[in-house]
């Protein structure tokens, strides 16, 4: 597994925000697949009593290509097959894509990247790689 430019920075910003990483390297094995797949991290956060553990999986992209609409083309069919197996295997945990915070300044000043995410009920985790903290959770799945 290639781990993408900003996997670390992630990794670090989601242990600052209180998380749990429970998978450095979540495989994703379900009936509909030849081979594994393998989202880039696993984690889980102790919300309440109430509401037991919250479980999510990050997929880390740096968008650092010659296009924008490409990478997020790219990533866009990516979480959809993790999707579908993640459902498959594990409901209760929430995919979420995470996208360094320049690179979703860029997305906000054109409609396509929201309304797809919309569509598609893409959960977003925008992060600054050099701080290595989480800025803000985008959730479309609710």
């Amino acid at each position: 597994m290639a781990k993408d430019l900003f996997h670390e920075a992630v990794r670090q910003a989601l242990l600052t925000d209180g998380w749990s990483v429970t998978h450095d390297g979540y495989r994703l094995m379900t009936d509909l697949l030849k081979d594994a797949l393998t989202v880039d991290l696993g984690a889980e956060k102790l919300i309440t009593a109430e509401r037991g553990i919250e479980k999510i999986a990050v997929e880390v992209k740096s968008f650092l290509g010659d296009s924008l609409i490409y990478d997020f083309h790219s990533a866009v069919g990516q979480m959809l097959v993790y999707q579908v197996n993640l459902d498959l295997q594990e409901p209760d945990r929430v995919l979420y894509l995470a996208i360094p915070e320049p690179t979703y300044e860029r997305m906000s000043r054109q409609r396509v990247f929201e309304v797809v995410a919309e569509r598609y009920k893409l959960n977003f985790v925008v992060y600054e790689p050099l701080n290595k903290q989480i800025v803000k959770w985008i959730a479309h799945n609710k």
